[in-house]
């Protein structure tokens, strides 16, 4: 069915988190008519535990756009809803369900996903952090029309984003993010008037990104520094990778494998046979930390009750002594050294 570009396409979105906020915004911007926005329940956050909306639905607020907010997209009354909303596509951004065949087949242009990574590579959950956490230089965004796998759907369009050394998962996310938005648009209305085809993905080169693990987060000094580096980075600003100093849970925000150290050498506790997760010296570059192959200098960490700070600004407050060990090399009594 070709649409044109005359006509304004009638679009559900769904989204739920900020990721999603400068998608939704394009297609008001783009002036597409928006029947409804479709967002997971209202949930409590924070340390306070109060209810709290979607990014998604604030923003959808403001706009005076609809709100739906269904447990589960396969609930029946939910499914006839959309039916009576009779929308021409319906737009997916992070909304965090997988939608059945039921909701698929409902709109003429069908289900049309913001991905943020350059599938078949990283289909999942959590594309963005995993990219970062495995070292990788690139990634990008694809918009591809849903089916009733995990991100398996045909690819309309693919734009690609380099992941520089300096990138985290936050300012990764907020880049692709934006690329998301200005892409989103321009494949509807080419889908709409019939000149955009999607080309099925290659199987044999899928990956996969699954939710992160709570014992992900944990620090394995043993691992090679360059991992460790690309894990603080990859879990910044969420949910932070972590080790322990003494019983306390200290977080790492900021670090970079440390250039010109040696793995053993120098003078004082830690010189002789390092052990990971040894400090090696304060001050300078940060924290410098033993890895299995090399030092680690942390620039930016927070111990559990305190604030994120700067390394030299937490040393100010913080003691710690070259020699002592991080993590729970060989359990609490001896993981401290402050």
């Amino acid at each position: 069915m070709i649409f044109g570009r005359q006509k304004t396409l009638n679009v559900v979105f769904m989204g739920t988190p900020d990721f999603a906020v400068p998608v939704l915004n394009s297609l008001v911007e783009a002036g597409m008519a928006l029947r409804a926005v479709v967002t997971r329940p209202d949930r409590p956050r924070g340390r306070g535990k109060r209810v709290r909306y979607s990014p998604v639905k604030e923003e959808a607020l403001r706009f005076g756009l609809p709100v739906y907010q269904p447990h589960s997209v396969r609930e029946e009354h939910f499914i006839a809803l959309l039916r009576e909303l009779n929308p021409d596509v319906i737009a997916v951004a992070a909304f965090g369900q997988i939608l059945p065949s039921e909701i698929l087949n409902i709109p003429p242009l069908g289900c049309i996903n913001v991905h943020a990574s350059l599938l078949p590579e990283y289909r999942g959950a959590a594309p963005i952090q995993r990219a970062v956490m495995s070292g990788r230089s690139e990634t990008g965004v694809t918009i591809m029309k849903m089916d009733t796998g995990l991100d398996t759907g045909d690819i309309l369009l693919q734009e690609r984003a380099a992941i520089s050394p300096e990138d985290s998962f936050g300012s990764l996310y907020r880049r692709l993010s934006l690329m998301g938005a200005g892409m989103l648009p321009e494949a509807l209305h080419l889908l709409a008037s019939g000149r955009l085809r999607g080309v099925p993905q290659d199987s044999e080169r899928a990956t996969y990104a699954p939710p992160l693990r709570r014992e992900e987060e944990i620090i394995n000094w043993s691992g090679r520094a360059v991992d460790i580096e690309n894990l603080v980075r990859g879990l910044d600003p969420w949910p932070g990778a972590r080790t322990w100093l003494g019983e306390r849970v200290l977080k790492i925000w900021r670090a970079s494998v440390a250039g010109g150290e040696r793995a053993a050498g120098g003078t004082g506790p830690a010189a002789e046979t390092p052990l990971p997760g040894q400090v090696l010296r304060t001050g300078g570059p940060g924290l410098v930390v033993q890895c299995k192959d090399r030092p680690l200098a942390v620039r930016e960490l927070q111990l559990e009750g305190g604030k994120r700070l700067a390394a030299e600004d937490f040393l100010r407050g913080v003691r710690i002594v070259p020699g002592a060990v991080l993590g729970w090399a060989e359990g609490p009594d001896n993981a401290g050294g402050v």
